[in-house]
């Protein structure tokens, strides 16, 4: 990377972090985008050089966020010494428990993403990473399928319902320990997990 480009991400990466601060805890309705720039050293007019308006940066600062959680699942898959014995099964839950710690860990994360994220939103953070730390998890899942001895019948409606479930199950659980904790609530929400991957199987695959 050039220094222009450099420093054209720094700035990026500057804007986007002082608005996730003043998103979860100043709130998303009560910040400016003077604000940002203002806070972040750059000129309001640089602002749009990288984003159109707000929810631009709301919706790239969700798919920035949401990357970087995957991207931190996968990197621990990747160094698990059992991961090689992993069934599609096994490294779908491995990824989405990893992920549920960090947000754990990090509630003000949690409670932004949940407010915010659609499936619209989710797809495009799967697919069009903001930068290039940034993990691409589409290309991850398809291969995960595509390394999978079973074919799968509709895997987006798949994934969509499992994203789903763990989203709202989790928040709850998380922020409000209801119905139950976390660690009372992984099994349940684990196996729940394994039923949809199973009634989206369809066949064994060929060898060729």
């Amino acid at each position: 990377m050039g220094k222009l480009e450099a420093n054209k991400q720094l700035k990026e990466n500057s804007l986007l972090n002082t608005a996730f601060e003043f998103f979860t805890t100043k709130g998303f309705s009560k910040t400016s985008i003077s604000d940002i720039v203002c806070q972040a050293g750059v000129a309001k007019g640089t602002f749009y050089l990288y984003f159109k308006d707000k929810y631009d940066i709301r919706n790239k600062l969700i798919c920035h966020k949401s990357s970087q959680l995957f991207r931190a699942a996968v990197q621990n898959l990747h160094t698990d010494p059992d991961s090689e014995i992993f069934s599609f099964d096994d490294k779908i839950i491995y990824i989405i428990d990893n992920i549920i710690n960090q947000l754990n860990e990090n509630q003000a994360l949690l409670t932004f993403i949940s407010k915010n994220l659609s499936w619209g939103v989710f797809k495009t953070a799967m697919t069009a990473p903001v930068n290039d730390g940034d993990l691409n998890f589409s290309d991850i899942y398809h291969q995960m399928l595509t390394d999978a001895p079973y074919h799968f019948r509709e895997p987006e409606i798949m994934l969509f319902l499992i994203v789903e479930l763990v989203s709202g199950a989790c928040y709850s659980a998380i922020l409000y320990q209801e119905p139950c904790s976390l660690e009372q609530l992984k099994p349940n929400l684990y196996s729940s997990i394994r039923m949809i991957i199973q009634n989206h199987k369809t066949d064994l695959k060929v060898a060729s």
